[in-house]
């Protein structure tokens, strides 16, 4: 009789145990994941607990530096500046997850085409690709903005079009390399179709490097939308915003009022630094290599 028991066989690994897996093994990822939390705790329910209502105004405590009732200072009209910056994280979270994921979607569907198929359909998204990218694409999301108003929702839409080409770009050549590949052969004589064979086979083998992209694009899409807000295309006052908040922040500097532009200027680093270093985790994650 054999001694080889039912339990003795390897257990497939779990979603979650891979997450924990890729957590435990990488002190970087665990301090990037704690921050990214901390991030979206400040967007979901910081509105609720600062100590201020983030759009009363109060003249007289106008220009108050950072004390223990006002811990980042108050503005030139009197608002807590710790409020709105809380308050504006919900915001400016929105427009970069919501920017990126319209990019993500509608770059990979394009990627997919015309890596898979080629012929037609790459070289038309190839001349498309190749015109946006021959913009500026600060300059391109400047005009978009102009030309259709300076709403959130155009903000949105504005970011998503200057970062669709990197995903459609870096999909394309990802599955151009393994349309032809061995697993990809075994699954078309199995009798699957081109799209299942897209969906599971291919295109799950590049979204590692594509998880690089979108930790990337967050952090970027959260600069753009403050720098459109920094010149006056972005939200409008007096919505709490980053890039409104450094802008007039940045007037008060020369007379010493500093907390105005530093304390956003600092979220809003944080925030990008927090999605720079979620790269590498977010590729181990989905990498299916990666799974034992």
């Amino acid at each position: 009789m054999s001694d080889f028991a039912p339990t003795d066989l390897p257990r497939k690994q779990s979603t979650l145990d891979h997450v924990v897996y890729v957590l435990r093994a990488n002190p970087v990822t665990l301090i990037a994941f704690g921050m990214f939390a901390f991030l979206i705790l400040s967007a979901i329910i910081g509105p609720a607990l600062v100590p201020y209502d983030p759009l009363a105004t109060n003249a007289s405590n106008a220009l108050q530096p950072p004390s223990s009732a006002h811990w980042f200072g108050t503005d030139q009209v009197g608002r807590d500046v710790f409020s709105r910056v809380i308050v504006a994280t919900r915001l400016d979270l929105t427009i970069s997850v919501a920017a990126v994921a319209i990019s993500f979607v509608v770059g990979s569907v394009m990627g997919c085409i015309a890596g898979y198929w080629g012929g037609w359909p790459d070289i038309i998204l190839n001349r498309f690709l190749d015109t946006i990218m021959a913009f500026p694409l600060f300059v391109l999301a400047m005009g978009i903005v102009a030309a259709l108003g300076n709403t959130v929702e155009n903000i949105i839409y504005a970011t998503a079009i200057i970062n669709m080409p990197f995903y459609a770009r870096l999909v394309r050549a990802e599955v151009n390399i393994r349309r032809d590949a061995g697993f990809v052969r075994a699954a078309k004589l199995t009798g699957s179709s081109d799209i299942r064979v897209l969906a599971t086979q291919i295109f799950p083998n590049a979204l590692p490097p594509m998880m690089v992209q979108v930790s990337l694009n967050l952090g970027w899409a959260i600069l753009n939308a403050a720098g459109l807000s920094f010149i006056g295309l972005g939200v409008s006052p007096p919505t709490p915003e980053w890039g409104i908040m450094v802008a007039e922040g940045a007037n008060f500097i020369v007379s010493g009022e500093w907390w105005l532009a530093v304390f956003p200027g600092l979220w809003l680093m944080f925030a990008v630094f927090t999605f720079n270093l979620l790269g590498d985790g977010l590729r181990d994650i989905v990498d299916p290599r990666k799974r034992t």
